[in-house]
C-alpha cells in the first residue's frame, strides 16, 4: 500500500498553536527565560570542536512523522537513515522530539545562550526560528564542500531566504503551502481568501490558523501590505482586519491541524490549509479540494541546521549531502507528502510512487510557485509585540 494511503500523521499532525498559555508554560520559552534576554552569541566567541572523523555518530531531532517508515515495522530505522548508516558507517540517534517551534525553542535555549552543548547536533525548524537562532549566533556555518548535493539541487525558490541568503547554516528538509480547503459536498468553490473571509454562507463554518505566520501573511495580503516586508502600521490594519472577521463571527475557530477531521466531516465547510495534510485527506475523501488562493500562498521551509557546540558537525553535513541525492529526496517525500526541496526528485518519483510525480502539492511547478511569499523574519522584540498582538486577537 502506498503510504499516502496509510493514515498520516506527519509533521504537521502536532497542534502549534502558539497561545500566550503555551508560551508561558514553556518558560517564556519563545523569548526569554526567568526574564533574561535570550543570550546572543558573537562570531568566534562560542567555538565548537568537530568530532566526526573519530566518532562516527549523530544526534538528529526532527517532527514526528516527517521521515520514511519500515512497512513491516514502525519502530525499525527508517529505511533512507539505515541506508545512510549503511553507505557512511556513521550511526544515527533519531528523535522526533521538536513538537513546537516555541516548546524546542524552550529546550535548548538555557544551553545555546551561554555556548553550552544542547545534546543534539542536527535539528529541523521552521523558517521564523530558524531565523531567530541564527540571528542570535546559535547555528554553525555550514561547510559547503561537504553538501555538494544541496548547492546542486537545491530548489531555485529556496535558495535565498532573507535570513540565510547564501544557505550557510541551514538546507530545507522539507517544505509546504498555506491555502485553502474546501468540502465540495458541503459548499461551492471557494477561491481566495477574500471569499473565505467574506462569504454569508461560510460564516461560521470555516476555521483560520493559530500559527501566527500562516494567518498573518493573509491578512496583510488582504489589507495591501508585503508578507515579506511590512511595518508597524500595516500590521496594526491587518490585525485590525483580523479581529473585525473574529468579532463578525465569520472564523468559527483557530486551529492546529484539527482541522482535518472537521472538513472531512463536513462540520466546517472550508479553511486555511497546509498541502501536505490536504494530499493525506484526499486519498480516502475525494470531496476535499485544494485551493491556491488568489492572494497567494505562504511557502514555508522546516530547515536542518547544526548547532553551537554539536560535536558531530561533519556528519550532520554528510547527511544533509545524502537526503539530496534526488532518489533518496523521492523516498523521502512519498512518505511525508509535502514539497521535496530537491531538484531531480519529481523524475526520481517515477520508479518509487508513479501517482504522485504529477502532484503538485510534493511537485509544484512554476506557475504556482510564482504565487507563493514567505513571512518576514522577526527579531525578538517584534516576534514579543506580534506574537501578543494575534494571541489576545484570536483569544489565545
Amino acid at each position: 500500500m502506498s503510504p499516502r494511503h496509510q493514515p498520516v500523521i506527519g509533521r504537521r499532525a502536532v497542534l502549534r498553536g502558539m497561545s500566550l498559555s503555551a508560551l508561558g508554560l514553556a518558560g517564556g520559552g519563545l523569548l526569554t527565560g526567568c526574564g533574561i534576554p535570550a543570550a546572543k552569541q558573537e562570531a568566534g566567541s562560542c567555538v565548537s570542536t568537530d568530532l566526526s572523523a573519530e566518532q562516527k555518530t549523530l544526534l538528529f531531532s526532527n517532527w514526528p512523522g516527517y521521515i520514511d517508515e519500515d512497512e513491516e515495522n514502525s519502530d525499525a530505522v527508517p529505511p533512507t537513515l539505515a541506508a545512510f548508516q549503511d553507505e557512511t558507517g556513521i550511526e544515527v540517534t533519531y528523535t522526533a522530539d521538536v513538537n513546537d517551534n516555541a516548546e524546542f525553542y524552550g529546550k535548548v535555549r538555557d544551553q545555546l545562550g551561554t555556548c553550552q552543548p544542547c545534546g543534539r547536533d542536527l535539528f529541523a525548524l521552521t523558517d521564523w526560528m530558524a531565523a531567530r537562532m541564527i540571528g542570535l549566533g546559535w547555528i554553525q556555518k555550514l561547510d559547503h564542500t561537504k553538501i555538494p548535493n544541496v548547492d546542486a539541487n537545491l530548489l531555485k525558490q529556496l535558495k535565498a531566504p532573507s535570513w540565510d541568503p547564501n544557505r550557510d547554516y541551514s538546507a530545507p528538509w522539507q517544505s509546504g503551502l498555506t491555502g485553502i480547503a474546501y468540502n465540495s459536498k458541503v459548499t461551492s468553490a471557494v477561491g481566495s481568501f477574500t471569499d473565505l473571509l467574506n462569504r454569508e454562507d461560510l460564516k461560521g463554518r470555516i476555521t483560520m490558523l493559530s500559527e501566527m505566520p500562516d494567518t498573518m501573511g493573509v491578512m496583510l495580503r488582504l489589507v495591501g501590505a508585503d508578507p515579506g516586508k511590512f511595518n508597524d502600521a500595516e500590521w496594526s490594519k491587518a490585525l485590525e482586519l483580523l479581529q473585525d472577521k473574529v468579532a463578525s463571527g465569520q472564523i468559527r475557530r483557530f486551529t492546529g491541524n484539527d482541522y482535518v477531521q472537521d472538513l472531512n466531516a463536513g462540520n466546517i465547510a472550508a479553511c486555511e490549509a497546509w498541502s501536505g495534510d490536504v494530499i493525506a485527506m484526499q486519498a480516502d475523501n475525494p470531496d476535499i479540494k485544494f485551493v491556491v488562493p488568489e492572494e497567494g500562498m505562504n511557502l514555508w521551509s522546516d530547515n536542518l541546521m547544526v548547532p553551537n557546540k554539536a560535536d558531530h558537525k561533519a556528519n550532520a553535513e554528510a547527511l544533509m549531502n545524502y537526503y539530496y541525492d534526488p532518489e533518496v529526496a523521492a523516498t523521502l517525500a512519498a512518505w511525508v507528502n509535502y514539497i521535496c526541496p530537491v531538484e531531480g526528485a519529481q523524475q526520481a518519483m517515477e520508479a518509487i510512487d508513479p501517482e504522485l510525480v504529477e502532484d503538485p502539492l510534493i511537485f509544484p511547478d512554476q506557475a504556482m510557485l510564482a504565487k507563493t511569499f514567505a513571512f518576514m523574519p522577526l527579531d525578538t522584540s517584534q516576534a514579543k509585540l506580534y506574537e501578543t498582538d494575534f494571541n489576545l486577537a484570536i483569544g489565545g
